[in-house]
């Protein structure tokens, strides 16, 4: 059983049926919940309180079609991101297009406007990784983008980055707000610690980007050499 800091978990929440359970996604679920700090969602009072069954929103649900026949089945294959960093599908926009799989889009989000049927593509966890070259210029350029309704970020590479800029329509642009880190690489170890934490700090406040360190781990030497 994964240890959770109390500070990490909301506990004693309560669910009268607006939650389904990730093995089973056609079966309600009602009784106490409780929320941990990546988001996922478990049955029981608290972490000690088990068993402690995965459950996610029923209005992910409701909001889904695919334009295969895999249906509701397939959701249990989509339940967070590769490296585990969002950690559940809050709504239909957390898809992961890993899977090569277009959604068809009947209603979304209020400010967003899809006509019946329309397929985009969604973001996915593909960090771009220092090159050879890039140790020798000493650093390199990080993407993220982060969901312009929510505090969840995912890291990307740049031809996702730069569809996101460009509002290519073969990607659901609206729902995300792109932007980069230029990334030290090499140098004094404290130094380069120093100078991708004010980097990372200053594009959080520039851009109301609240807990981005978090999201880093507060990992400022990652890469490093």
């Amino acid at each position: 059983m994964t240890y959770y800091p109390k500070s990490q978990i909301i506990t004693g929440l309560y669910s009268n049926g607006e939650f389904v359970f990730g093995e089973d996604p056609k079966t309600n679920y009602i009784g106490y919940y409780w929320k941990n700090s990546t988001g996922q969602f478990f049955t029981g009072r608290n972490p000690q309180d088990s068993p402690n069954e995965r459950i996610i929103p029923q209005e992910t649900i409701d909001n889904l079609t695919f334009t295969d026949n895999s249906d509701l089945p397939f959701l249990q294959k989509i339940i967070g991101y590769n490296d585990g960093s969002i950690p559940y599908i809050s709504s239909i926009e957390n898809i992961s297009y890993d899977f090569n799989l277009a959604v068809s889009y009947n209603s979304l989000n209020n400010n967003v406007s899809l006509t019946s049927n329309q397929k985009v593509f969604l973001p996915t966890y593909s960090p771009t990784l220092p090159t050879q070259q890039d140790y020798q210029i000493g650093e390199f350029r990080r993407y993220f983008c982060k969901k312009t309704n929510e505090v969840i970020y995912l890291e990307i590479n740049k031809e996702t980055y730069d569809k996101l800029v460009t509002q290519n329509p073969t990607i659901l642009y609206q729902l995300y707000l792109p932007f980069n880190l230029p990334w030290q690489l090499t140098g004094n170890k404290e130094e380069v610690y120093k100078t991708n934490k004010n980097i990372t700090e200053l594009t959080s406040f520039r851009l109301k980007l609240p807990m981005l360190s978090k999201y880093l781990k507060d990992d400022f030497t990652k890469y490093y050499k």
